[in-house]
C-alpha cells in the first residue's frame, strides 16, 4: 500500500512538472510584449473608466494616446493638471483641451407639461419611451424617469419635479447621459456656455403651447437680438455654440423670451428647486 502511494506521489510530481514545463515554453513563446509607457498614463489618468473619450475605458485610452491617436485632453475627467503631467511624461505637447458640459434641453418639469397617458411600468425612459413612445404630451420632451442620472458617473444629474437637471460644478462631459436618453433631449455643449433653450421639440409653436407652458415658439426674437449668437431651427431657437463669443446672462435677459425657454444654466436649476410653477406672466 505504501509502495503505491509513493508512485503515486511521483506520477503527480512528474506530471506537475512537465505541465510546468509546458506553461513556462507556452507563455514565453506568446507573450505579449507591454510598453511600460501605457501603464505611465493608465496610473495618471483618473480611472473613471468612463468612455467619454470614445474608447472602452482608461487602459485602453492611455494605449490611444501613447500610440498617438488620441491627446491627453480628449479625457473629459482628466483637469489641465493631469493633462499637463500626461504630456510631460511623453514628451508630447499639450494640445488644445475642449471642454464640454451636457445640458437637457427641457424645461417641461410635471408643474409645466401635459401627459397623454398613464404609465405604470418600468421606471426607466428607454422602457417608457417604447410603450406608445412615451407618456409625456411632448413626444420630444424629458420623461423624467431618471435613466440619464442613473448613468452619469459622477452624481451630476439630479431629478427635480420629474425632469433631469445637470449640476454644472459636477458634469465632466464625458456624454453617458447623452447616449443613455432615447429622445436625444441631452447634449453636450462648450463647458462656458452660460445660457440656454430649454426645449427640444422642433413642433410649430401653437403645438407646444398646447402640451407644455415654457417652449421656445420660435418668435425668435434672440435672434433678432443677437444674429451671431442665435440660430433659427425650424421652430426653435437655439444658441449658437459654434460662435466666437457666446451670449452671456445679461445678453439672454434682455431678450425678454416670452415663454421663458431661453434662461441660464443658473436661474434653471434655480427655478426647479424653489420655484417649479414659475412663468414669465409670474
Amino acid at each position: 500500500m505504501t509502495g503505491i502511494i509513493i508512485s503515486a506521489v511521483i506520477l503527480m510530481a512528474f506530471l506537475g512538472l512537465i505541465l510546468g514545463i509546458i506553461i513556462g515554453a507556452f507563455a514565453k513563446i506568446f507573450r505579449v510584449e507591454t510598453d511600460p509607457r501605457v501603464e505611465l498614463v493608465t496610473e495618471l489618468l483618473p480611472g473613471a473608466n468612463c468612455g467619454g473619450c470614445g474608447t472602452a475605458g482608461c487602459a485602453d485610452f492611455a494605449k490611444s494616446v501613447v500610440a498617438g491617436i488620441n491627446p491627453p485632453g480628449k479625457c473629459p475627467v482628466c483637469s489641465a493638471e493631469q493633462v499637463t503631467s500626461i504630456a510631460k511624461a511623453l514628451g508630447i505637447e499639450v494640445g488644445s483641451v475642449d471642454k464640454k458640459k451636457a445640458i437637457v434641453r427641457c424645461g417641461g418639469d410635471v408643474n409645466q407639461t401635459k401627459r397623454s397617458a398613464t404609465y405604470i411600468g418600468v421606471a426607466d425612459c428607454v422602457s417608457a419611451s417604447m410603450v406608445g413612445g412615451g407618456f409625456k404630451g411632448c413626444a420630444s420632451g424629458c420623461l423624467g424617469l431618471g435613466t440619464c442620472a442613473n448613468k452619469c458617473p459622477f452624481g451630476a444629474i439630479e431629478m427635480i419635479n420629474s425632469l433631469a437637471v445637470i449640476h454644472e460644478e459636477l458634469c465632466v462631459g464625458c456624454g453617458s447621459c447623452v447616449a443613455a436618453c432615447p429622445r436625444g433631449v441631452i447634449q453636450l455643449v462648450p463647458a462656458d456656455a452660460a445660457v440656454h433653450v430649454y426645449c427640444n421639440s422642433l413642433d410649430k409653436g401653437v403645438d407646444k403651447k398646447k402640451v407644455c407652458n415654457v417652449p421656445c415658439i420660435g418668435c425668435r426674437k434672440c435672434v433678432k437680438a443677437f444674429p451671431d449668437k442665435f440660430i433659427i431651427n425650424g421652430f426653435r431657437a437655439e444658441v449658437n455654440y459654434a460662435a466666437e463669443i457666446l451670449p452671456t446672462v445679461e445678453e439672454a435677459e434682455s431678450v425678454g423670451c416670452p415663454t421663458g425657454a431661453l434662461l441660464s444654466a443658473v436661474a434653471h436649476l434655480n427655478i426647479e428647486q424653489n420655484n417649479p410653477d414659475w412663468s414669465p406672466a409670474k
